[in-house]
């Protein structure tokens, strides 16, 4: 049987990130998982959004489905769409549509990203600081 990973998602650090040129995109994120630290074939994201924040427009090289823990917030895609989420909620989004996700609430959001790849990255529309690129994506990204 190949080991199984567990890890502890409130102990790993968050990497802090934020829009260059928006102040509302800023959030906290860390992999839990991704091709060659604890998987093989997929990648998860703990990450949480501050009340007022946001992701940030952006796009994914594959697949993403979510599960929200906690907090409210508002999820948007390219053409106008959009939808309340809420603790509970999971939502698949499809690749390569555009999308955002706002903290409306007044607590922070918590939630799970599970991506169908063992490597992936992330284009958002606003560069990113750290570490100043429109690319974010799996520690494995470059081989």
């Amino acid at each position: 049987m190949s080991a199984i990973h567990i890890v502890a998602t409130g102990d790993l650090p968050r990497s802090q990130l934020g829009g260059v040129d928006d102040s509302s995109v800023r959030w906290a994120g860390a992999f839990a998982s991704c091709g060659e630290h604890g998987a093989t074939q997929s990648s998860t994201i703990v990450y949480e959004i501050e009340p007022g924040g946001r992701l940030g427009w952006h796009t994914d090289a594959t697949e993403e489905t979510q599960y929200i823990l906690a907090g409210a917030g508002e999820l948007r895609a390219e053409g106008g769409w959009s939808h309340r989420v809420k603790p509970g909620d999971v939502f698949v989004i499809p690749t390569p549509l555009r999308h955002d996700l706002v903290n409306t609430g007044e607590e922070t959001l918590r939630a799970v990203a599970f991506f169908a790849a063992a490597m992936f990255t992330q284009r958002f529309d606003n560069a990113m600081i750290a570490p100043n690129v429109h690319v974010l994506g799996t520690p494995n990204r470059d081989g």
